[in-house]
């Protein structure tokens, strides 16, 4: 028994304590432990990274480990494999795009959350760095859900918007201090891969299909949304 292999499977995390959880479930080791540690900049600083990029080390995939590995070995082994992913082409392309790999993995957990639409991912990140270029907020809703800690909000109010954290990127301007969620593969790849493009806004289409209307100004950009917000007028969402 104690010999075990686990065969253990990072798809979405948002959390440090979805992580932990996630850990307590399929290891030996204790999902509090493993929390306390995460939460410590002092124990992550071997690893070189912190309690604000500590979600970057997992790279979405399944991963054969021992049952009875302390976590420590656990996370090293991650480790391992997040350096393995990032080295050469993947490195190269986010310093092409002036942005760290840590940056790069930030985007892409907001392009997570907005999508799962791999045509519009890198339209969608695209905007974001346009954004970013020009010095304006990201004002990307899903920040202010991890914010909050309410992932299932529809709708987002004027109060939703004014949540006080480093998270919300509708009050603080650039990158959120770190991801909101551990993003799959093809996400990481499709910002890696974003066209040049000039589009600033975006949002939902009013058939509600999970694609999304791009726009280049503000003028374009409200008319869409409208259109958007009248869908959801119709279906009596509010929240």
């Amino acid at each position: 028994g104690n010999q075990e292999p686990v065969r253990l499977v990072i798809t979405k995390l948002r959390t440090k304590e979805d992580l932990a959880a996630k850990i307590g479930e399929n290891f030996e080791t204790d999902s509090a432990e493993v929390f306390k540690f995460i939460t410590n900049n002092d124990s992550l600083a071997p690893y070189h990274i912190d309690t604000n990029t500590i979600m970057t080390t997992f790279i979405p995939n399944s991963y054969l480990i021992w049952w009875n590995s302390s976590f420590t070995k656990i996370l090293a082994r991650l480790k391992k494999q997040h350096d393995y992913f990032w080295e050469g082409e993947r490195t190269a392309k986010a310093k092409q795009k002036g942005y760290t790999p840590e940056q790069i993995y930030a985007i892409a957990s907001i392009v997570e959350e907005e999508t799962n639409m791999e045509s519009d991912k890198g339209k969608i990140a695209s905007v974001y760095m346009n954004r970013l270029k020009k010095g304006m907020k990201l004002e990307a809703d899903p920040t202010v859900k991890y914010a909050m800690r309410n992932f299932e909000l529809k709708r987002l109010s004027h109060a939703h918007l004014a949540f006080v954290s480093p998270y919300n990127t509708y009050q603080q301007t650039g990158l959120p201090p770190g991801p909101i969620c551990t993003p799959s593969i093809n996400t990481i790849d499709a910002v890696l891969n974003a066209p040049e493009t000039d589009y600033i806004f975006f949002v939902a289409k009013p058939d509600l299909n999970g694609y999304s209307n791009f726009a280049t100004n503000y003028k374009e950009h409200l008319k869409f949304a409208k259109e958007y917000q009248a869908a959801l007028d119709q279906l009596n969402i509010k929240h």
